[in-house]
């Protein structure tokens, strides 16, 4: 769930707004609808760091017209400091009329990205594998418990003379889940 928090400093205010993002298509979105929601702030500045915490897949971010290295890249630097992945920061300033200078913005940004990631709910990313099962109808029951044991989810459920189930389970627990199912005779069509 998006978060949104406002940070005064000088008389200058920083609207930060934190968001789940897992494309850069999502993440302009996020940037989109802050620029809407403040149409006459003088900076809209951003970070985001999409995929894994520790390995990215993508990190960017702007300063919008602040001086260079001022407000995107201190942004950028809470989020790799935070454990958090697939995240999208907005902040849109309102100059207040007395300058911070440069080590004043970085610390006013940072402190701001750093009060909206702490509201910001988030959950824990587990790699999946998606399996595609068939069935007998006398072990449908069985296997949703096999599924259940091994933390997985059913994806989807569809049923003719066999039941066809789509089912995901964490990587860690992939192997143990194949054979356990093995046990029960059952063709695995991911195979």
């Amino acid at each position: 769930m998006p978060v949104s928090v406002t940070f005064e400093e000088k008389k200058s205010l920083f609207h930060a707004h934190a968001a789940l993002a897992e494309t850069r298509d999502m993440a302009m979105q996020v940037l989109a609808t802050q620029q809407e929601q403040y149409p006459d702030a003088r900076h809209h500045c951003w970070a985001y760091l999409l995929g894994a915490p520790a390995k990215p897949l993508s990190l960017a971010s702007n300063d919008d017209g602040e001086p260079s290295g001022t407000a995107g890249k201190p942004m950028l630097n809470v989020l790799q400091h935070n454990d958090i992945g697939d995240v999208m920061v907005v902040i849109s300033r309102y100059f207040g009329g007395i300058k911070l200078g440069a080590g004043g913005l970085v610390r006013a940004y940072s402190r701001a990205t750093a009060m909206a990631l702490e509201q910001l709910q988030t959950h824990t990313f587990i790699p999946r594998i998606p399996i595609h099962l068939t069935v007998s109808f006398k072990d449908e029951q069985f296997v949703r418990h096999i599924v259940e044991q091994h933390q997985g989810n059913i994806d989807a459920c569809q049923y003719s003379d066999t039941v066809l189930l789509s089912v995901s389970v964490p990587k860690v627990t992939a192997v143990a889940f194949k054979q356990h199912i093995q046990m029960v005779t059952i063709n695995d069509e991911s195979k």
